[in-house]
């Protein structure tokens, strides 16, 4: 495993962990999208189904546990803990307009047409989108929560790193998988205008805001 991937997981992990820190120390979900959350723990229930099937590593089976294990928790205090909380209002995005599209690709382009190859596609795809909810939701309400704003730079981050992963594993490995890197590097568009943001306004204490 190289340093990116390490790094990658590790930003992953730190997101999920300043999501869950911020819902429970708050007891409030204001400003997080249920919509996104509900995409994620989809992204890794199907994308880890392999849980099942074989064994990679400890690290690696740890790491896919967890994962899956803290999505639900979200979808959980989200939608029923702090219901309460929740801004439904402006958590309108159309999640089936990503859902079925993404689907569809996954049946047409994939590694191979089998049932767990197809999930796992379907998974790099999703993932891919799956913040749109929360960004959309942002853009509506017209700004987002300094913390929030920490848990979406280390979940895309996350996606810039394990697409350099990808580079150095093609450069000094050999492995080269065009259907992670084409997801990647859309996931990694969808958050430039968010990491603009970020440095220029989060990091000198003012508060985020997309156009609406």
């Amino acid at each position: 495993m190289n340093i990116f991937r390490l790094t990658g997981d590790l930003s992953h992990l730190a997101a999920i962990i300043i999501l869950l820190l911020k819902i429970w120390k708050t007891r409030s979900c204001a400003g997080i999208s249920g919509k996104s959350q509900i995409l994620f723990a989809l992204v890794f229930t199907t994308r880890y189904l392999d849980l099942l099937t074989s064994f990679i590593s400890l690290y690696n089976t740890t790491m896919k546990v967890i994962y899956i294990g803290c999505a639900y928790a979200t979808v959980y205090l989200i939608y029923a803990k702090f219901k309460a909380t929740y801004d439904g209002n402006h958590d309108t995005f159309r999640i089936e307009f990503l859902v079925v599209p993404v689907g569809g690709l996954a049946f047409l382009v994939n590694h191979d047409f089998s049932p767990l190859e197809i999930l796992w596609t379907f998974s790099i795809y999703l993932e891919s989108v799956a913040i749109l909810p929360q960004l959309f939701m942002i853009s509506k309400t017209g700004e987002a929560e300094t913390i929030t704003t920490h848990y979406l730079f280390f979940l895309g981050l996350y996606r810039a790193l394990y697409l350099i992963n990808w580079i150095w594993r093609f450069y000094f490995e050999g492995f080269f998988d065009m259907i992670a890197i084409v997801a990647g590097v859309v996931q990694t568009i969808l958050y430039c205008d968010f990491f603009y943001l970020y440095v220029t306004k989060v990091l000198k204490g003012k508060k985020l805001s997309l156009p609406a």
